[in-house]
């Protein structure tokens, strides 16, 4: 079993950037299909970003393309979160998530291991 850990999380002003780490303990982050996903008050948890364990394949929330970027160093047991071009609307809770499906979507049941979450304000 892995348990994860966030960090980087803030306040920004809209247009500013902030980077997430996600490290891990327990078992090695090489075996899972990893995840951020996010959650502002009063909405459901939303998918983020997704990249998958061998390939590296990356997918992101239409709201997020083009401004986010997701990587993984399995070297480091380490997951990051580049965010550019914050808006408002970005701020929430953001969380790094791991699956055992090595190519997973975009349903958060579809990951088995959370993190407890990194605060990011975006003000405007």
């Amino acid at each position: 079993q892995v348990q994860l850990v966030e960090s980087g999380g803030g306040s920004v002003q809209a247009g500013g950037s902030l980077r997430l780490s996600c490290t891990a303990s327990g078992r090695a982050l090489s075996n899972y299909g990893l995840g951020w996903f996010r959650q502002a008050p009063g909405k459901e948890r939303e998918f983020v970003a997704t990249i998958s364990r061998i390939t590296g394949f990356t997918d992101y929330a239409d709201s997020v393309k083009g401004r986010f970027t997701i990587s993984r160093d399995n070297a480091k047991n380490a997951m990051y979160l580049q965010m550019n071009s914050l808006k408002f609307e970005d701020t929430a809770v953001y969380y790094c998530s791991a699956s055992n499906i090595g190519r997973p979507g975009m349903s958060a049941d579809e990951y088995s291991y959370w993190g407890q979450g990194t605060q990011v304000t975006v003000s405007s």
